[in-house]
């Protein structure tokens, strides 16, 4: 079965050529997906003879209910012709590009496996253009040596180059604050966006590092639970080893709720074990009783949040 082999990250070709990115790990009742791209003969880049073009997340949404209602999120094996992975496509990445090549040999010096990488997003499938991103994957327990790698770098500073990794500016984390639009201020953004270390420049080109799990850590099964109500809770992370997944996983110690899940990008790595956190969501019962609150119950969900409490006492702030 397909689904037994696909992970978060992996793209997926149909039958009609259409584009999904693998959106989550749980494949029953159909692949987990989110369409990206569809072909389109004035589209704005090309792959394998055909023209696309990118959808965003609503527009996604108006297309498949269009065109295929019955799929909600949930894309039929049968349809699939071909999977893309993210650690496939490095190879070839590493001849073609070298801001791939000056990323991947320096997590090779951290002693970071070739086949632990991978790239997802426009690259994945040969379709990205000037100006796009780097989405670059770090399966399993090595994203965090590649983090860490990731972050010493950072911290030479170099500014000769064109192809060092530095930091982000100023100016581009206003950019990026402003398109998530959280429920925190720009200055708790940043204190938590900074310390994580998942993000920053090979030479002019913006780049993410993310988490996917390894197949050791496989499979999940993610159940949906009955809302119960909106809540503001304050708690201590027990566990963040998932912290940069998706969602993000913070195991917390509450005497009713047992987790909190972050579907939110925004939240991703917002806390460390031991830290108390203050986070706001929609309350959750799963079929074994557990309670969790989830935050980012929408694409940009108002009146949700998640902050380090321990962290920001450490900046002197709350």
């Amino acid at each position: 079965m397909y689904a037994m082999n696909i992970r978060l990250r992996d793209f997926i070709i149909t039958d009609d050529d259409w584009i999904f990115a693998v959106s989550g790990y749980d494949h029953t009742g159909g692949v987990s997906a989110v369409l990206r791209y569809i072909p389109d003969q004035n589209g704005d880049r090309e792959a394998n003879g055909i023209r696309y073009r990118k959808l965003d997340f609503d527009e996604a949404i108006r297309f498949l209910k269009e065109n295929r209602a019955s799929w909600n999120f949930r894309l039929p094996e049968e349809e699939i012709t071909e999977i893309l992975r993210p650690s496939e496509r490095i190879p070839s990445l590493v001849k073609e590009d070298p801001r791939v090549e000056a990323i991947v040999d320096l997590l090779l010096e951290a002693g970071i496996p070739m086949e632990k990488m991978g790239v997802t997003g426009s690259m994945l499938p040969g379709l990205q253009i000037k100006g796009s991103d780097i989405d670059f994957v770090v399966y399993g327990r090595y994203w965090f040596l590649a983090r860490d790698a990731i972050m010493r770098e950072m911290q030479k500073n170099r500014d000769s180059g064109r192809l060092c990794i530095t930091g982000i500016s100023d100016e581009l984390w206003h950019q990026i604050y402003a398109k998530r639009v959280p429920e925190i201020s720009f200055k708790e953004f940043l204190i938590h966006e900074l310390r994580k270390g998942n993000r920053g420049m090979i030479g002019d080109t913006y780049f993410d590092l993310l988490f996917v799990r390894d197949w050791d850590q496989l499979p999940v099964r993610q159940e949906r639970g009955i809302d119960l109500q909106h809540r503001t809770i304050t708690a201590r992370v027990t566990c963040a080893d998932l912290a940069f997944d998706n969602p993000a996983v913070y195991e917390i110690d509450h005497p009713v709720i047992s987790e909190i899940l972050c579907y939110t990008h925004t939240y991703t790595g917002q806390a460390l074990q031991g830290e108390w956190v203050e986070a706001r969501g929609m309350v959750e019962q799963i079929g074994d009783g557990r309670r969790r609150l989830v935050v980012g119950t929408s694409r940009e969900p108002a009146g949700e949040w998640m902050r380090s409490l321990s962290l920001l006492r450490k900046h002197h702030i709350r």
